[in-house]
């Protein structure tokens, strides 16, 4: 089984940098990763994702130029650095995996199998 562990949110002001974490356990193997986001009131969105080798990332349109998404290939560690924050990026934040050999769409929430608990981006103008 695997688990995901965000960490990195908080409070920061418009224009401020956040890097979000996701730890995974329970699987020897790479999975392909995604964030999505959920602000308060609207439905959950892709935010990014990246491939199991991490040689594809994928962005939404809201956050391209803006937020990376990485992976530390040693510990399977998941980054999302998040730069030039807007008020609109406030939402809670969430890592989830695809399982193993999964080839579904990187924006579909479906297709992403397993689910950290999220952590809490806020962004005040």
């Amino acid at each position: 089984e695997v688990q995901l562990v965000e960490s990195g949110g908080g409070s920061v002001q418009a224009g401020g940098s956040l890097r979000l974490s996701c730890a995974p356990s329970g699987s020897t193997y790479k999975h392909f990763m995604g964030w999505f986001r959920q602000p308060p009131g609207k439905e959950r969105e892709a935010v990014a994702a990246i491939s199991s080798s991490g040689s594809r990332t994928y962005y939404s349109d809201s956050v391209k130029g803006r937020f990376t998404i990485s992976r530390d290939n040693a510990n399977n560690t998941v980054y999302l650095q998040m730069n030039s924050l807007k008020p609109e990026d406030t939402a809670m934040y969430t890592c989830a995996a695809q399982r193993i050999g999964g080839a579904g769409s990187w924006t579909r929430p479906t297709n992403f199998v397993y689910w950290g608990q999220g952590t809490q981006v806020t962004v005040s103008s």
